[in-house]
């Protein structure tokens, strides 16, 4: 994939074909997993709201980042770089759409706006815009006469390294610090306004804010996804450009591995929430027979689904 681990002589053959096997396999999952958030936001009407949105053009960016991470073949230079320059585009798009999903939580929930669905235009601009920004300035830095193993598009150079970390890295642990900010303001703005409901009002009144809380709470992991997925990329860039010579297999693993499942795990925090499930109970309830529904998982049986909010309690859409 674009931020794979770079390989060279120290690492053996076998190595290098579990490292592509555990690429093509986590990219598998993570083109799974976003392909059906996907496919639920094209078939399940009910799920196009401005929120879900979002979260449609986050599945679409990780599908296509696992894409192309799987159909890279350094023997063939056209489709080395089509995942090169296509990975790389795609992966960054992804985590700038989480970013966008925190601004539209922040700017409803702490600035009272109800302008977000104007500043889609804005958002497409600013993430396809960067991801393109990005890509293109890190081609200046790579080196296409070198392939190794089994993974494109390798910095061989210290500036091509480091071209690479400005293009990828920077902007990403950028996305991650404001995400945690965000979430951090308007988590503490949700928890303010449910302490003051309940002593005005009582328990009765202040059910939806809970409801409401118990879902940013969880949102409130969501910049740890990226951290998960980048952390051991990120010391393995850092640890490259200062060993060039020297590969640590363990960390190259871990590396690739947990890169590629980004889409999956993006697909199932942000994707697979009470919305989703429901929308799918819902036509199971028309399509399965009565007697079968036993055999369903509690947690999907469309009438135990909580009421819960998740991304869909901001129905800026419905407001005048």
């Amino acid at each position: 994939m674009a931020t794979s681990v770079a390989v060279g002589s120290t690492l053996t053959a076998y190595n290098r074909e579990i490292l592509t096997a555990v690429n093509v396999g986590a990219s598998s999952l993570s083109l799974a997993g976003s392909t059906f958030i996907v496919l639920c936001y094209l078939l399940f009407k009910e799920l196009r709201k401005f929120s879900f949105k979002l979260v449609f053009y986050l599945a679409l960016a990780d599908m296509l980042c696992s894409f192309f991470s799987i159909i890279g073949d350094p023997s063939k230079s056209f489709f080395c770089y089509a995942q090169g320059y296509s990975s790389h585009f795609f992966c960054v798009a992804s985590f700038l759409w989480t970013t966008t999903i925190a601004f539209t939580l922040h700017r409803t929930v702490v600035k009272h706006k109800t302008d977000v669905e104007d500043l889609e235009g804005m958002f497409h601009l600013y993430v396809w815009g960067t991801s393109l920004v990005m890509t293109v300035m890190r081609s200046f830095g790579n080196d296409h006469r070198h392939h190794f193993g089994t993974v494109c598009w390798t910095q061989t150079g210290r500036t091509g390294k480091a071209i690479h970390f400005i293009t990828f890295y920077l902007p990403l642990w950028g996305a991650i610090l404001y995400n945690g900010l965000t979430y951090m303001q308007v988590i503490r703005m949700l928890n303010n306004a449910t302490r003051m409901a309940v002593g005005m009002s009582g328990q009765s009144y202040v059910s939806d804010s809970r409801d409401n809380m118990r879902a940013l709470n969880r949102w409130g992991y969501y910049p740890l996804i990226l951290i998960g997925s980048w952390a051991f990329g990120t010391i393995n860039r850092i640890h490259d450009f200062l060993e060039p010579n020297h590969k640590i297999f363990w960390l190259s693993f871990l590396d690739v591995g947990t890169a590629a499942l980004m889409g999956l795990f993006n697909s199932i925090a942000y994707g697979l929430n009470s919305s989703v499930r429901r929308a799918i109970c819902e036509r199971l309830d028309k399509l399965w027979p009565e007697r079968l529904h036993r055999w369903l998982p509690n947690s999907f049986k469309y009438k135990s689904l909580s009421q819960e909010s998740e991304l869909t309690m901001f129905k800026t859409e419905d407001q005048p």
